[in-house]
This record gives C-alpha cells, structure tokens and sequence, in this order.
C-alpha cells in the first residue's frame, strides 16, 4: 500500500490467538524513500521465514530499490526479529553499487543489534533530532520516545507530514507502557510535531493524527483517574485494582498486559506523592 507520497507499508495480518493477542490489527513495515533511487526500512518484524519473505517480495513489487538503512523503533522481538535476514538481504542488493544496508537504531539497543548481526560496525546509533537522508529528498528526523520501552524511538517525515510511532502510538488499541511519566512526556512531543498521519507498528494507518494523539493522552489521565478511584474503594493491590477498572471478560492473554499498565499508573502516582507505597514486609511464622 502507498500511504503517501514518498511512504510504502507492507502490512502482515495475523490471528487473534497467539502473538496477534499482542499486535492488535496485525503488523506493519514500511518503506520511506523514493523507490526510482534509494529507500530506508522502519523495523523488520518477527523472525519468521515467512514475515521476512513477506517483506522481501514486497521489495521486489517496490522495484528492488537500494536500501540505504534499517531503522529501528525499539528492541522487541516483534520489531527485530529480521534484522539479520533483512540486513543481509538488502545488502545483497545495494552490492550492485558497492555499499552494504547499515542498521540505525536508539543508542541502548546498538550492543545488542550488534550481537545479533554478528559485527558492531553495521549499527549506527542514533542522536536524538538527528535527520536520516534517503531517496526523493526524504529526510526522517529521529524522536527519542521513552514509555513504551526506553530505547524508542519515532520517525517524523515533516514533507509528507507522516509520524513512525512504532509502538508508542498503535492504529487499532492502546499500548502497553513501561514508564508512565515518560510515556506521557512521549506523546507531549509527538503532538508538537502537528502529524497530519500516523504510521504505527501495528494495527492500520491512522488518517487523523491530532485527535489520536490527544486520545492517547486522554486515556491514561483517564485510567489514572480510574486507579485512584479504585483504591478509595479500598481495592489496595495490583489484582485488585486492574479487575476493578477492565471488564471481567477480558481475553485471558489481555490480563498480563492490563496488569502491567495498572502497575506503571501506581509507579507513577507513587512517585509524584499521591499514593502511598507500603512494601511487603516477611516473617518467620510463629509457633513451637
């Protein structure tokens, strides 16, 4: 699909079951660039055959064009899981004119991708506000996005008024978050950057980007507001609280999720002082 001038997606349907519990509306990668010239890839999927084959005859519908770069939005499985197959890949490809596809990805995450990739030098960390060039005059600027993971990162491609937002921002549901007040100053950026759509990691493209985005941020004041709720009706542990704010028939593999998000609430408010922590204390029992 061409979501805009200078960005192609190709997107990866899954089942509800399984990992498609956790990728809502499916999979996308995209192809930002000019496919007459040179193009750059943002994330590389799970690490099935069949998701990286996927991607490459989605290459070959483009025109095989060469791939100056990967990037990364963040270090889950679902993200780089074909990082070495694609790497290889695309290289093979730019061998045509002497150059290999290099790896471009939030600092905290370069050791790791190295790792994976088997030599260091192909990754290329990241600055934060850095501006990556590729085909038909396509310069994407790199947005450190800490929440979901602290090593996100979003892509803003200001000429097509597109915003990547990988995981912090998806198309068909909310997100998980790992750090609520960085999350929440996460989604302050990505609102002063006015995208008129959004390209997230799963689920589909979104076509309004400002009510997204305020949605996002709406929700979790929201869910905060819920919380704090819950524990003045005296729902005083984790359990407790998230039975108390999702619905009872929630999908067994949504529990863990929901759990995890009900915990960065309560980091968060403990933080700023409107809660009060009493950590779990251990005892011996008594008797002879």
């Amino acid at each position: 699909m061409q979501v805009s001038p200078r960005v192609y997606g190709v997107h990866i349907s899954e089942e509800r079951k399984g990992p498609g519990a956790m990728h809502p509306g499916g999979t996308n990668i995209y192809f930002v660039g000019d496919p007459r010239e040179s193009m750059v890839v943002i994330d590389t999927g799970e690490h099935y055959r069949t998701w990286s084959l996927r991607i490459q005859e989605f290459h070959a519908e483009l025109g095989s064009p060469a791939i100056d770069a990967i990037l990364v939005t963040h270090g889950h499985s679902d993200h780089i899981g074909g990082v070495d197959r694609l790497q290889e890949y695309f290289t093979r490809v730019r061998g045509r004119n002497g150059d290999g596809c290099r790896v471009r990805c939030h600092p905290r995450l370069r050791e790791r991708l190295g790792r994976i990739l088997g030599d260091p030098s192909i990754v290329s960390p990241l600055k934060s506000r850095e501006v990556v060039r590729t085909g038909g005059g396509a310069g994407l600027r790199a947005l450190f996005t800490p929440g979901h993971e602290d090593d996100h990162v979003c892509f803003h491609l200001p000429g097509d008024r597109v915003m990547f937002t990988g995981d912090t921002i998806l198309g068909a549901s909310t997100t998980t978050v790992r750090d609520l007040a960085e999350y929440m100053a996460s989604l302050a950026l990505l609102e002063t950057y006015r995208p008129e759509t959004i390209c997230p990691g799963h689920g589909p493209v979104v076509h309004e980007a400002a009510p997204r985005i305020r949605s996002y941020i709406s929700h979790r004041e929201r869910r905060e507001r819920q919380v704090l709720e819950a524990v003045g009706h005296g729902h005083n542990t984790v359990a407790a609280i998230m039975s108390y704010i999702y619905p009872r028939n929630l999908r067994r593999e949504l529990r863990e999720p929901a759990t995890r998000n009900v915990l960065t609430h309560l980091t968060k408010l403990a933080k700023e002082g409107r809660l009060t922590e009493t950590p779990a204390t251990y005892s011996l029992p008594s008797g002879p």
